[in-house]
């Protein structure tokens, strides 16, 4: 049985309010590209600050065009992550009840991104013929 998610906790999650944004880079790789609503899903080979390395729903500004990206290729990600922590009650009601460990609401947006050249190293050091 699925338990329901009552009004207050949703309301409280809905109007969170997100603190004063951090900038980050970190490399990894796209695993979904959703075009219509301008966001990726991403692997990250370094955690984010609540220890995730998957990040869903990622918004992308407007100067990236979903098309133009490749999924399972390097880049280096810069994007913003903003928090917004959760009441004491609400923390207690997922731990509780739905079996959820958070105490907080992870925003992030991408300002840039940047292939990675991964090859180069094997590119032009070929071993010497004897």
């Amino acid at each position: 049985m699925v338990k329901e998610i009552p009004k207050w906790t949703q309301d409280e999650i809905k109007n969170a309010k997100f603190g004063k944004p951090e900038s980050l880079t970190r490399t990894g790789y796209i695993l979904e590209i959703y075009d219509k609503d301008m966001k990726i899903d991403v692997q990250l080979y370094e955690v984010v600050e609540d220890g995730r390395k998957i990040i869903e729903g990622m918004n992308l500004p407007k100067k990236i065009k979903p098309s133009e990206l490749m999924k399972g290729v390097v880049y280096e990600f810069t994007f913003s992550s903003s928090k917004a922590p959760l009441s004491k009650k609400v923390v207690e009601f997922l731990r509780k009840e739905m079996e959820i460990d958070m105490d907080a609401i992870y925003q992030f947006e991408l300002t840039n991104l940047e292939l990675m050249d991964v090859d180069s190293d094997s590119v032009g050091s070929e071993e010497p013929e004897e």
